[in-house]
């Protein structure tokens, strides 16, 4: 309680309490999975850890893993921040039609643009393939961020910039891209950790890295040593992605006071450059979207009506909204006094307890269900294979994409305000609904917008978790593809995309309302 009673000097002694408590629960349940790799490491010896992680093939998905992590990622981060750029300071035609379509490849999973892809090269194999696929999968998780900052960003300090006499390009360069630190760190951070914990879609592509040797170990051989083993290397692998996030954060502030200039900012003319430009955006649709849907649509028409077995599509539909909500609403609302630790202290346990959120998210999916379903078949019997694991599970696994929006919306509401309506007579829980609550609301949305939509898509935990008979949109797609039933998963894949679309746009509109308030 001491560690962090003055961080939450504006909330009053209910919302430490409530705060404090809700943090200690997360450390509790983040330690879960994190304990059950330790202990495997105990429990196999130090003799035999040597001997499994210090193997050639450790080397090889070493080198696979982190060969995909550095080319990916500031690929990811230059095309989310240009696209944001075009879309928020440019006077691009259809500029309202661009911004909601580059957050729509969101809703195709990674394991779906691996499928279209194949379906359509099936010679693709290997790293290069797998940045593709990964760069047209994540390249939102930095656009999003981004896009939303720009928006909030004051206007008036560009126009003083430019009036000091600085190119378009040094605005970017001097005053724009510095505010867009949080949203790259933390979008990369994200993009980071979906690399080291994604099975289905490198697996399709024949790419061998640690998840996906993970995987094959518990499923093929149930050798939980050599898998055990390979998990603990990719907690040091996130252990590195954290320490660098962590150092090119800093400890800047990004907030101001005011909602600043009332009115847009001034829109660079790109004149000729408007065709290339288009062209550029356009090309960038067509693979994250063109390609996934067109894939599709050609599988439906191979498959015919034989395909479309309506109670099945029905009964995974209904349980894939039902934990997709609950997800969503849970997982966001956990992350709240995380994220107010993170960034409102720099003591080292608000980063242990902001770092614990991401080692646990970096483990795989199946990683994750094991631990808890060895939990609870030793000690709550009667929560194995309940949706209460299963829940819990999406929680441990997405909370730092709910983090990282909010962290990045909290640290542009200035602690003077808080203060004020507690000077004014508020208390600290009117505070914080009534402006911090307010101010955070646009990253809020995003960040449940982005679990909703990694529940709806999650595969390996819900196929280890879930009760007997369920079957979500995401599993019973794997079933299909994994079979080579290519035409018999196209409309699981098309119903996930069409769910996915309308949550993403509603969202991205709101934020957009939201931040321009």
């Amino acid at each position: 309680m001491a560690a962090i009673s003055g961080t939450f000097r504006t909330v009053g002694r209910p919302g430490l309490l409530v705060v404090s408590a809700a943090v200690l629960l997360a450390i509790v349940a983040l330690l879960v999975p994190f304990g059950y790799v330790l202990s495997s490491l105990v429990t196999t010896g130090w003799s035999n850890a040597v001997d499994l992680i210090f193997r050639p093939r450790v080397g090889e998905l070493l080198l696979n893993t982190v060969g995909l992590v550095v080319v990916t990622v500031p690929l990811c981060v230059a095309l989310g921040v240009g696209l944001a750029w075009a879309i928020e300071r440019t006077d691009l035609p259809g500029a309202a039609f661009w911004g909601p379509l580059f957050a729509a490849p969101l809703a195709v999973p990674a394991f779906v643009n691996s499928y279209a892809w194949i379906s359509t090269i099936p010679s693709l194999h290997g790293l290069w393939s797998g940045v593709l696929v990964a760069t047209l999968s994540y390249f939102p998780l930095v656009y999003l961020p981004a896009a939303a900052t720009m928006r909030r960003l004051d206007p008036a300090v560009e126009e003083s910039a430019r009036a000091l006499g600085s190119s378009a390009l040094g605005v970017f360069l001097r005053v724009v891209l510095p505010q867009l630190r949080l949203a790259m760190l933390g979008g990369g951070l994200l993009i980071g950790l979906h690399l080291l914990a994604e099975y289905g879609a490198f697996q399709m592509l024949r790419f061998d890295t640690f998840t996906v040797a993970i995987f094959e170990q518990y499923q093929s051989t149930y050798n939980g040593s050599a898998g055990s083993m390979l998990a603990n290397v990719l907690v040091l692998c996130c252990l590195v992605l954290l320490i660098a996030e962590a150092s090119g954060r800093g400890r800047a502030r990004y907030y101001r006071v005011g909602s600043g200039a009332a009115r847009p900012p001034v829109r660079i003319h790109l004149r000729l450059s408007t065709v290339p430009v288009l062209l550029g955006l356009l090309g960038v649709a067509v693979l994250a979207l063109g390609v996934p849907l067109w894939t599709i649509a050609r599988w439906l028409r191979i498959g015919g009506s034989a395909v479309w077995d309506v109670p099945a599509f029905s009964a995974a539909l209904g349980q894939t909204l039902g934990f997709a909500v609950a997800g969503a609403a849970i997982t966001t609302l956990l992350a709240f006094p995380v994220a107010w630790v993170a960034v409102r202290s720099s003591s080292v346990f608000a980063r242990t307890v902001e770092g614990a959120n991401y080692i646990t998210a970096s483990l795989p999916g199946i990683v994750t269900a094991l631990a808890l379903a060895t939990v609870t078949i030793h000690y709550a019997r009667p929560l194995y294979q309940t949706v209460v694991m299963v829940v819990t599970a999406y929680v441990l696994m997405f909370l730092p994409q709910a983090l990282v929006s909010l962290r990045s919306g909290l640290a542009q509401v200035p602690i003077g305000l808080e203060e004020a309506s507690r000077s004014l007579g508020k208390a600290g829980v009117a505070t914080f609904v009534r402006v911090t609550a307010r101010l955070m609301a646009p990253s809020a949305a995003a960040g449940a917008a982005l679990v909703f939509v990694a529940v709806t898509t999650e595969l390996t935990a819900t196929l280890l978790l879930a009760p007997t008979g369920t079957q979500t949109l995401s599993t019973a797609f794997w079933s299909f593809s994994y079979g080579l039933d290519f035409a018999g998963a196209a409309p699981y894949a098309l119903i996930m995309i069409v769910l996915t679309l309308p949550v993403t746009y509603v969202l991205f509109t709101q934020s957009r309302k939201l931040a321009a308030a």
